[in-house]
């Protein structure tokens, strides 16, 4: 085939279309996404959905225009069926890039219609952890179905999918243990999507860690720890292994506060100011638990156990620290006596000589020379 064809009329006629409508259509498609973004900023929805979509369609556009044109074009042109090849390729990877576009702006709007910085937050953590491992999973497929699609559009591979389906040996086990990580991870996603083992913000204790899960992805978990510190767990930690969600049902807890003290320190008091205590943090104190009692008589001192309840389990270790700090000094002030004590009875059965004297300064023994 000549250099001559491609400067034929024919070729210079369907090149100076297909840069016509490429240029037509890509102006359409930016006046067409401006009139859309401006008519959606109405609607939470709308919005999120169009300016997702606005960069995928801008694409789209001008290589449909092209895609007609080559088919239109005759098919003895030079270069004209891997201009066919590359502009199908680039329009399977624009409709994936669409359609992943597409979920990330549902994924955006579930956010904003459920969010999670609210006191009563649990519904919310529920729906969006069920829609971002959702999501993420069906992004997983839309992938794997646009590389796919865009492996069929070669002929050798269409082949090369089809003994690779009906082979069963070696290559094919290899492959597929290879590939079990990636499937369990896959699952378990699924898993947690519908029983929900955790959820965004739950507080968890993780490898004796406390912290707040911060991100689910489609392989791992990200768990703030209090300190700011970021462990790093695998999704299919979740499934196979223990561990805390102190908010699965309800962000509310009751924590503990522990003291020891001597046994004639009376209780009643101490009550009453526990009580008195709980009151004048309600920003702490939920209303529904303050309770002193002695959980343990040793011989020398008595454990006091408190337990108060809060809200949450930030609200909690504050009250905690509230409660500890203050009958300590209640105690102080009030019943100094009653801190633990060491008791000794002291008797005097004979009387004992000390002698006083400074110690007679001796001159050690001198070793024989070896």
């Amino acid at each position: 085939m000549q250099w001559d064809q491609y400067i034929s009329q024919p070729g210079l006629r369907t090149l100076a279309v297909a840069l016509f409508v490429a240029l037509a259509l890509s102006l359409f498609g930016r006046v067409l996404t401006a009139l859309v973004l401006r008519l959606a900023r109405a609607f939470v929805f709308t919005r999120e959905l169009a300016e997702q979509l606005e960069k995928p369609t801008r694409v789209l556009l001008p290589l449909l225009g092209l895609q007609g044109v080559w088919a239109s074009a005759p098919s003895d042109l030079l270069l004209i069926g891997a201009a066919r090849q590359v502009t199908t390729l680039l329009i399977i990877a624009t409709l994936t890039w669409l359609a992943m576009r597409l979920l990330r702006g549902l994924q955006l709007f579930i956010q904003l219609r459920n969010p999670v910085d609210v006191v009563d937050n649990l519904r919310a953590r529920q729906i969006q952890t069920q829609s971002r491992v959702l999501l993420r999973t069906l992004g997983f497929f839309v992938l794997l179905v646009g590389l796919a699609a865009m492996l069929m559009t070669f002929p050798g591979a269409r082949q090369f999918g089809a003994s690779l389906l009906a082979s069963a040996g070696l290559a094919g086990l290899a492959v597929g243990f290879a590939a079990r990580p990636v499937l369990a991870n896959l699952i378990a996603g699924v898993q947690i999507a519908m029983t929900q083992p955790i959820r965004l913000d739950d507080v968890v204790i993780v490898e004796n860690e406390w912290g707040r899960i911060e991100e689910i992805t489609g392989t791992y978990v990200v768990v703030r720890i209090w300190d700011d510190r970021r462990l790093v767990v695998p999704l299919q930690y979740f499934i196979e292994k223990p561990f805390q969600n102190w908010t699965r049902r309800s962000s509310s807890l009751i924590g503990t506060v522990f003291l020891w003290a001597d046994y004639s320190l009376p209780l009643e008091p101490l009550r009453e100011e526990l009580r008195r205590l709980c009151r004048e943090v309600p920003q702490l104190w939920d209303g529904r638990v303050c309770v002193l009692q002695v959980t343990d008589a040793g011989e020398r001192s008595i454990q006091l156990r408190a337990l108060v309840s809060s809200p949450d389990s930030s609200r909690n270790w504050d009250l905690r620290c509230h409660i500890r700090e203050n009958l300590l000094g209640f105690i102080q002030r009030q019943y100094p006596h009653a801190l633990p004590l060491v008791r000794a009875d002291l008797s005097v059965g004979h009387k004992q000589t000390v002698d006083r004297s400074p110690p007679e300064h001796t001159e050690p023994e001198r070793q024989p020379p070896v």
